[in-house]
């Protein structure tokens, strides 16, 4: 499970062996054996002998912003293997093995997104024409994907840029076509959201972004050194590389939610730029559907695990890659 410690003046401290939650005035004790990660908010403590307790049993200690953007992580003082890794993770970024692993997630992400409209045109009879339509046409750039030769990366990321770019304009417009109209949105807005789906979408790649990062540190790799991110100072751009695979997950609990009519508009605020931001009603509700969604077991390379240990699993197998790949 997941703490989620999101209302100011909330507590987290340790008790003997156990972590104790404090919240106006009543307590919750929880044992570290039910605990995979604690995300932490604005205004909400957490002590140190909590934070060691963590430690000591590898549970991720994540501070994140008012979007659910993670700000900061406390984790052992040791990576998860030896530096060869890291040291290779150089010479892979410049490689055409790079070129090659970064234009099959792009290719994955496509896959995926054209899997979750081709389940909604099984769902949504009145809208099958338009879900078609869209799919055909991200087809054709993802057969263009496919084609292209991406080593060097440098000469010709640009072009895939645009192939993903254009996948993801129809992607998002179909979605928008499809979705209950009360939650309906003109395009993807970032920062601020300009709307209940987009708010809810943020919020759910910033988790997602917590276990991908985690994921990667675990492993033993460099989340700061990416392949088709460009480097940026001070930000983990392998992250952004790596999760490309799965923001999927993210769109597929997000159309969940809206279907089920479960965001209200009470769960949301909005500022003086007509900004949205989830509060914590609402984020209780995205976080649990989330949760839920990534501990459900399904099938992949040929193996059944929770959604979660999928992306531990692949993160392990990448770091295996380095440490064996040569020039």
């Amino acid at each position: 499970m997941q703490i989620l410690i999101d209302t100011f003046g909330t507590s987290l401290h340790r008790k003997e062996n156990a972590f104790e939650v404090w919240k106006k005035g009543e307590t919750q004790k929880i044992a570290p054996t039910k605990i995979k990660s604690i995300v932490l908010s604005k205004g909400a403590k957490i002590s140190s002998d909590a934070i060691l307790l963590a430690i000591e049993n590898e549970i991720d200690v994540v501070f994140v912003d008012r979007g659910g953007t993670p700000k900061g992580r406390v984790w052992s003082h040791k990576y998860g293997s030896i530096s060869t890794i890291r040291k290779n993770q150089v010479l892979f970024a410049k490689s055409k093995e790079g070129a090659d692993w970064v234009k099959g997630i792009i290719k994955r992400k496509a896959l995926a997104q054209i899997e979750l409209l081709q389940s909604l045109h099984r769902d949504r009879p009145k809208k099958q024409d338009v879900i078609k339509s869209a799919i055909e046409r991200m087809n054709g750039f993802t057969l263009r994907i496919e084609a292209l030769e991406l080593y060097p990366i440098e000469s010709n990321s640009d072009m895939l840029r645009a192939f993903e770019g254009n996948i993801s304009k129809n992607y998002f417009q179909t979605l928008a076509a499809v979705v209950p109209k009360i939650y309906y949105f003109d395009h993807r807005s970032k920062r601020p959201a300009k709307d209940m789906f987009n708010c809810v979408l943020n919020y759910l790649y910033g988790c997602l972004y917590q276990r991908v990062e985690a994921s990667l540190i675990t492993a033993g790799i460099d989340p700061y050194l990416g392949i088709f991110h460009r480097d940026e100072y001070n930000r983990p751009v392998l992250v952004f590389d790596v999760i490309e695979k799965y923001r999927v997950w993210a769109d597929a609990v997000a159309m969940q939610l809206c279907f089920r009519r479960l965001l209200l508009n009470e769960m949301f605020s909005k500022n003086s730029n007509g900004g949205y931001w989830l509060e914590y009603p609402g984020k209780k509700v995205v976080v649990q559907a989330f949760n839920d969604y990534l501990d459900e077991v399904v099938q992949m390379n040929v193996k059944r695990r929770t959604r979660l240990t999928h992306i531990q699993d692949e993160s392990h197998q990448f770091a295996s890659t380095l440490l064996e790949y040569t020039e």
